[in-house]
């Protein structure tokens, strides 16, 4: 299948390729202050055949892969339009032609009708016109963001600007989601959008807009006007073999005081239509002003959740389930806004994997063979209320209160080396979080930010498992049969910081902050043996009962100077921490103090060119998964401890970072390299027994992680096609105890190098293609390593505006599996649309080669694993898409 696929790829880029060029320079008496806009359209002058602009030297150039008579249409603003007829033939392959433009003279009451652009450049914002850029196929946002010249959208959702991902997915400026934006992206219909906004260097906080120093980009889709101010949507239904199926609903009202949106989505088809939950309910990052209780949440000491895989999620999803969602977006008065989220997620989950895991490390060699078999239930609640005011121009209010509600329930049934296993894990996350910010703008340039927030979380989990492997762990009883483990995980945090910004009159930044953060875990755990259900041991040594307290008094500086297109970034940060670890036998203090600081320079060499550069050093406080000090089950057969000591690590890192072109431009690289030495670290001492492993966390000097990454994306005009290279290196050098050894050094290394084409054919047919290969080592006293190469051909043919078909191929190969190394997938998707904005068909099938199992290798630093995934069956969906 892998070689017709190419073959019929490289048969069809032949006859593509077949183009003829045009190209030429515009001139005129006046000069040209305005891009000039060049279509090529039909004879009848009603479709475009392809367009373009020129260039800052009035220059343009275009492709036609089309024979016949056409016209060539040059317009701007202020000069008559110029038709040109023109005829391309098959023997063609360039054709040039200049223009002389007319001025048009203007009276100050004539009405001036500007063509309309495909794309619009104004300062920070980029607006895209989606109809320039709809094929026919798009059904959710983001299929139709997938199109927008710049924008990656990876297999997971993640959406991002170039190389960097967006902070938010707005509508119409207002912001349902956050950083959870994938539920919008994913289930948010297409054909709604009119146009799709990329801003840069975007804030948060619409006062500092212009003040504070922000890199960040954010996405606003603007609504078609015929959408606003009514109720519309959509309903989808598909039903399949084997009882699989798929519904989904949308239900929207975008007006200018209020706005709604509603969604549901059902399906068994293995489709994750919410993302990543906890970037929803809990969202790291921010800016360096917003930032305050961020990355905070009780931690969880076991997890059976499925393993993550190196290919499609979907594959393995077998799922059955449920989401809801209700938002809105209340506008009372000018200068209050309300938002609410109600969501709700049901799914049970279904995963089976067979591992094959050889150890070979320190005069230890043995193999295991687990079977295993996970069920997944969960139900998931999650509220947030979010009141932004503003009193004046210059001063505004938010307060945002959430409330998060999930219970879990994971069961398995595993077969360890042939002996049936049984494994129970209930447990539950119960959030709240409230936050309240006020600004208020000074004159020239100077704002004043006041942060407050209040963290509560917990995190029980009550495990048990039917079989007792840790005879030779625990040898005083030997006759239990099984064993439990219940645990209270609670965390508290309150904050508070007070902001200083000044943007000088020279663009100078000066920040200020001064704030204290309070945090403290509370972590118990109790771990039974027990024979026919009852009780017959807790042994001493895994039990805990540990509050830890954390109190950071902090104060934060920061300068950028500018000077002509340089900037020089100074930064420290001061912590004066009060650490406080206490249980039933001791309660120990200590008082640390310490700074961090780092320094920046960026250059903006010319227009194409930039370079970034940073170096800091920084300390960063123990958490209470490295101070606990007796051993916790976190697996079947692992127990970890911690070091049972406060620990600052010190860590420096230096980065890299150059660009040249940008990602709107027809050729745009970018590099990145980052070195980080952790002056110390937590490592990790471990005991490896066929049956259990128990590790502890030991403090350990120098470790160097080396990281380098490379891009390339360029426009073929020769065949329509955007190519893109990536190359990435890195290096970890570490050291750890295995079996009571001396510290042994693991040196592991990864390449990954890869290539994709994209065509951007404005007839029938499109394509992607593209290959990756990963190779990886880990050396210790013997090394490890695997070569892996994954490749895929997607083809898209759009037959008319109502016919239109996809498939998508992918081609895994595994180098180390000496059998059933190479697999196989195609998938497939059709659609008629019946009547036209109304009602449609479709059918869609998935894994048609019905491949049933997948397997993979890897290794790590004490041996080898082979991992035997089942998948979800071949199945085709009968679909019915009808709008309202």
């Amino acid at each position: 299948m892998g070689r017709i696929a190419f073959t019929l790829l490289l048969f069809i880029s032949t006859i593509s390729s077949a183009q003829v060029k045009l190209f030429g320079t515009i001139s005129s008496k006046s000069t040209l202050e305005t891009p000039v806009t060049v279509k090529v359209k039909d004879s009848l002058n009603e479709s475009i055949i392809a367009y373009t602009f020129t260039d800052h030297n009035n220059k343009y150039k275009l492709t036609v892969n089309k024979i016949g008579k056409f016209n060539l249409v040059f317009t701007a603003l202020g000069f008559e339009k110029k038709i040109i007829p023109i005829t391309i033939t098959k023997e063609q392959t360039e054709l040039n032609t200049n223009v002389v433009l007319v001025e048009k003279s203007m009276r100050l009451d004539e009405v001036v009708i500007q063509a309309e652009k495909a794309i619009k450049v104004n300062n920070d914002t980029i607006v895209f016109k989606s109809k320039f850029f709809k094929v026919g196929t798009e059904e959710t946002v983001e299929d139709l963001l997938k199109n927008i010249p710049g924008l990656q959208i990876d297999n997971e959702g993640t959406i991002k600007v170039g190389n960097q991902e967006i902070e938010k997915l707005m509508i119409d400026g207002d912001d349902f989601f956050k950083k959870g934006y994938k539920v919008l992206s994913k289930n948010m219909p297409a054909y709604t959008i009119e146009e799709i906004e990329i801003l840069k260097n975007f804030s948060n906080n619409s006062l500092l807009k212009g003040i504070e120093e922000s890199k960040k980009v954010a996405l606003n889709l603007k609504v078609a006007d015929k959408f606003k101010r009514v109720w519309f949507g959509n309903l989808e239904a598909g039903l399949g073999n084997d009882n699989f199926y798929e519904f989904r609903g949308n239900l929207m009202n975008f007006g200018k005081k209020n706005k709604f949106y509603f969604l549901t989505n059902l399906n068994n088809i293995g489709y994750d239509s919410t993302g990543d939950l906890q970037q929803l309910i809990s969202p790291i990052g921010g800016g360096e002003v917003t930032n305050i209780g961020n990355n905070q949440g009780a931690k969880q000491l076991l997890n059976l959740s499925p393993s993550t895989t190196n290919f499609n999620q979907n594959r393995t999803n077998i799922n059955n389930a449920e989401l809801a969602s209700l938002n809105a977006i209340f506008n009372p008065t000018k200068k209050l806004k309300i938002k609410t989220l109600g969501f709700f997620n049901w799914d049970e989950l279904d995963f089976f994997k067979n591992n094959v895991n050889v150890i070979e490390t320190e005069g230890t060699s043995f193999t295991n063979i687990e079977n295993y078999k996970l069920k997944n239930q969960k139900s998931i609640a999650f509220g947030k209320l979010e009141l932004i005011y503003n009193s004046s121009k210059t001063t505004l209010l938010e307060a945002t209160t959430k409330y998060n509600n999930a219970r879990f329930n994971d069961a398995s049934n595993l077969q360890f080396n042939n002996t049936s296993t049984i494994q129970d894990l209930k447990h539950s996350k119960t959030l709240f979080d409230q936050k309240i910010s006020y600004t208020q703008q000074l004159k020239n340039k100077k704002a004043i930010v006041l942060l407050g927030r209040f963290i509560d979380e917990k995190a029980p989990q009550n495990y048990s498992i039917n079989r007792f492997f840790y005879q030779d762990l625990f040898p005083e009883n030997r006759d239990a049969s099984s064993v439990a483990q219940s645990s209270e995980n609670q965390m508290q945090f309150a904050g508070i910081n007070l902001n200083f910004l000044n943007r000088k009159k020279n663009n100078d930044l000066l920040a200020i902050q001064l704030g204290n953060e309070y945090r403290q875990d509370v972590l118990r755990s109790t771990f039974s043996l027990l024979k026919d259900n009852d009780v017959v041991a807790q042994p001493k040594a895994y039990q805990n009962d540990l509050t830890y307290l954390v109190n950071d008094l902090y104060f934060k500086g920061k300068y950028r100077l500018e000077y002509n297109d340089i900037g020089v970034t100074g930064k420290f940060a001061t912590h004066q921490l009060f650490n406080k670890l206490e249980n039933k036998q001791f309660s120990s203090k200590q008082n640390p103090f310490f700074i961090n600081p780092s320094i920046g320079l960026d250059w903006k060499i010319n227009d194409k060119n930039k370079v970034a550069t940073a170096y800091s050093y920084n300390t960063t406080n123990a958490k209470i998964l490295d101070v606990y000090s007796n051993f916790v089950l976190t697996g079947f057969r692992s127990f970890e401890s911690g070091s049972n000591n406060f620990n600052q690590l010190d860590a420096s890192r230096f980065n890299l970072n150059y660009q040249l072109g940008n990602w709107t431009d027809k050729f745009f690289a970018h590099s990145y390299l980052v070195y980080i030495k952790n002056h110390n670290f937590l490592s990790s001492n471990t005991l490896i027994n066929q049956n259990f492993t128990q590790t502890e966390k030991i403090l350990i000097k120098d470790r160097k992680y080396f990281s380098v990454n490379s891009s390339l994306d360029y426009y073929l005009n020769l065949i329509s096609s955007n190519i893109k290279l990536d190359v990435s290196y890195s290096k970890s050098d570490f050291k750890n105890v295995v079996n009571n050894s001396n510290l042994r050094e693991v040196v592991s290394k990864n390449y990954n190098y890869g290539i994709a084409l994209r065509s951007g054919y404005d007839g029938i047919f499109n394509y992607h293609i593209g290959t990756k290969w990963t190779t990886a080592t880990i050396k210790t006293s013997i090394a490890n390593s695997f070569t892996d190469n994954m490749s895929f051909l997607n083809l898209s043919f759009v037959f008319s505006t109502k016919f239109n078909i996809q498939l998508q191929s992918e081609r895994y190969y595994f180098g180390n599996l000496t059998t059933n190394n190479t697999y196989y997938f195609l998938d497939f998707n059709a659609r008629y649309k019946l009547i036209k904005n109304k009602l449609s068909l479709g059918i869609s099938g998935n894994n048609l080669f019905n491949t049933k199992t997948f397997r993979s290798y890897s290794v790590s630093d004490i041996g080898s694993s082979t991992t035997e995934y089942r998948l979800l069956p071949r199945f085709l969906l009968l679909k019915v898409n009808y709008r309202f």
